[in-house]
């Protein structure tokens, strides 16, 4: 009979926010596959559990994945954690999640904490669509590149931004997003958490004074819904807008022609007048 791989949430930061189920797993399971084996070791430790630790960080994830699929095959019960939060969610564990599932294995989700959902719901921009990003690329150019494509988009984005790269994403942010309303958090759960919200320009006055380490989470309104259509020549100003900011034509037809609700065929065509 084969085990089952159970995805585990843990604390983001405050260690009372594991649920119940989360220990229980824990404790129950025959091997806990960690991100960081001493990282996880602090938190098992804090709930007295002790449990044989592999660790699937970094290169070693495939080959520990596979490793770790063989012995779920053998029926052994397996715990998959990260370092913080959902392991899988801009962290590693999504090569182990897809190899169990092929091989058949029963794969059981144990939600938990996760600083995206957070951080949306303490930054008051809208909750009721919202589109995850993630890491933005660390390099400029493939950053606003990044960024100009989710220009059009109408839903609240939420993006995860180290320390060392904040004011720079935030700057980017603010050129291509025409300083919308955001919220930046910071150590979510932790004894130094912080929110500021206002303008993306405002966010960025008030970093001038404060001290940028730790955690961050950049929530970000969504561009303005349309309450009528707008007129096609709005339409094609921007699809030449796009492309003065290096999109192709046919790119910046679809993306324009999507959020516009117009034919792209025509719109193309109205382009190249």
């Amino acid at each position: 009979m084969k085990g089952t791989l159970y995805i585990v949430a843990t604390p983001i930061g405050n260690l009372e926010d594991i649920t119940l189920r989360a220990l229980k797993v824990l404790k129950e399971a025959d091997l806990i596959a960690a991100e960081d084996t001493r990282h996880t070791l602090k938190l098992l430790n804090h709930f007295g559990i002790k449990k044989r630790l592999v660790s699937y960080w970094s290169e070693r994830e495939k080959l520990k994945a596979q490793e770790i699929t063989v012995k779920l095959g053998e029926g052994l019960s397996v715990a998959l954690v990260s370092d913080a939060g959902t392991p899988g969610i801009q962290d590693p564990g999504g090569e182990l999640i897809r190899r169990a599932i092929e091989a058949g294995i029963e794969v059981v989700a144990i939600p938990g904490p996760s600083a995206s959902i957070a951080a949306l719901t303490i930054s008051g921009l809208e909750t009721s669509e919202f589109t995850f990003i993630g890491f933005l690329p660390p390099k400029k150019g493939e950053r606003t590149k990044k960024l100009k494509e989710l220009a059009l988009e109408e839903r609240t984005l939420i993006f995860y931004e180290a320390p060392h790269r904040l004011t720079d994403t935030l700057s980017d942010m603010n050129d291509e997003f025409q300083d919308r309303k955001a919220a930046l958090v910071k150590e979510l759960t932790k004894m130094h958490e912080d929110v500021i919200r206002g303008s993306l320009r405002d966010i960025l006055e008030e970093l001038e004074n404060k001290k940028i380490a730790g955690e961050y989470v950049i929530v970000v309104e969504g561009r303005p819904k349309r309450t009528q259509t707008p007129p096609v020549d709005e339409a094609v100003a921007e699809v030449k807008a796009l492309m003065k900011k290096g999109i192709g034509r046919k790119e910046a037809v679809k993306t324009v022609a999507k959020s516009y609700g117009l034919s792209k065929k025509d719109l193309y065509a109205r382009s190249l007048e």
